[in-house]
């Protein structure tokens, strides 16, 4: 596992109570409506919560949760929020009733602006850094069956192709559940064969913790990827009606 990528930050004068905050590793608290960064405390506390990842470190270092992690984050998707829409960020808690891995919490935050099923904008943070996608990360039967016909429709999966193109230029990850054999009902040649293999279909694109991600900039990354991805989930909100 990648250890957090170690900022030294020096305050200067001049400089106002966000930006202080940001260098002592702190970000503002909620209620703060400007974004300044995922301070190097947030990626230092994933870190830490990867080797102990119990109720006694959870209490002992909650305070770093919502200074440095749940309130920049917030604030980013405020900030996204007009031209997006809502986010839910989630919450940190497992589910693990009917998990073998029983360890209480997650070791990552994210947060996702939901378009039609199952499709939309994702924004992480984690020991990884931060990572940004967009897409569509599960289809019930009825609704998988009418992306399929999309895909295999000479226009429509010819723009999808265009699009999953383009977004692997710019540097995207095109991921999601993909089945190893052909799905039912379409031939082993067809030209889209690919993409009709996949369940869902997911562009993430890794961040990592640059130091940018430590800053106000960070937030113009983000739009810019979900800019980019834009196509795709609106591809997947269009033809995944049934």
């Amino acid at each position: 596992m990648l250890s957090a990528w170690q900022l030294v930050v020096t305050a200067h004068s001049g400089r106002g109570d966000e930006q202080v905050m940001a260098a002592l590793g702190r970000a503002p608290r909620v209620g703060r409506v400007e974004f300044t960064g995922f301070p190097v405390a947030a990626l230092d506390f994933y870190d830490d919560l990867e080797v102990d990842n119990t109720k006694s470190f959870w209490d002992k270092h909650k305070h770093v949760y919502d200074d440095s992690v749940k309130a920049p984050m917030t604030a980013l998707c405020d900030a996204l929020g007009k031209e997006f829409g809502e986010a839910k960020i989630f919450r940190p808690y497992r589910d693990v009733r009917f998990a073998k891995d029983k360890t209480p919490y997650k070791t990552h935050q994210g947060a996702f602006v939901r378009v039609a099923d199952a499709t939309g904008w994702y924004v992480e943070l984690s020991p990884r850094g931060v990572r940004t996608g967009g897409g569509y990360y599960h289809a019930e039967a009825p609704r998988l069956a009418a992306l399929r016909d999309a895909i295999a429709h000479d226009t429509y999966g010819a723009e999808l192709e265009r699009i999953v193109r383009d977004l692997e230029r710019k540097g995207f990850t095109i991921g999601g559940d993909v089945l190893k054999t052909t799905p039912r009902g379409y031939a082993k040649d067809h030209p889209r064969i690919d993409l009709l293999r996949h369940k869902s279909v997911i562009a993430s694109h890794l961040l990592g913790f640059e130091p940018v991600v430590h800053t106000p900039k960070l937030l113009d990354l983000v739009r810019k990827d979900w800019r980019a991805t834009r196509p795709l989930v609106e591809w997947a909100q269009r033809h995944g009606a049934h």
